[in-house]
């Protein structure tokens, strides 16, 4: 069992910065892959960023490409997510979520656990 609880979201201007946490229990946190979703109201959960167990493969959304930053530290049980450049289409709730093996993936369904998720706001 992995418990996941997100932080670090908030309001902030369009071409500001945020950077969220997700911290997670358990001692295997190592043996998953990690990714981040977001959902804004009406709309389905999309997908943002993936990381492998070890943080050597990421794999971006083309709508937050060379402005997010996907990292792990697996000593602290923690996944982070910079987001540099934000506009106000960013504005959702983001969603940490952890699948077991290496790979990441894009579809939310192929994910084992999730957090309770940190709302993020981009005012124009």
């Amino acid at each position: 069992q992995v418990q996941l609880v997100e932080s670090g979201g908030g309001l902030v201007q369009a071409g500001g910065s945020l950077r969220l946490s997700c911290a997670a229990s358990g001692r295997t946190f190592s043996s998953y892959a990690m990714g981040w979703f977001r959902q804004a109201p009406g709309k389905e959960r999309e997908f943002v960023a993936g990381i492998t167990w070890s943080g050597a493969s990421t794999l971006y959304a083309d709508s937050v490409k060379g402005r997010f930053t996907i990292s792990r530290d697996n000593a602290k049980n923690t996944v982070y997510l910079s987001m540099n450049s934000l506009k106000p289409e960013d504005t959702a709730g983001y969603y940490c979520a952890a699948r077991r093996g290496n790979f990441y993936s894009t579809l939310p369904s192929l994910y084992d656990y999730w957090g309770q998720g940190t709302q993020v706001t981009v005012s124009s």
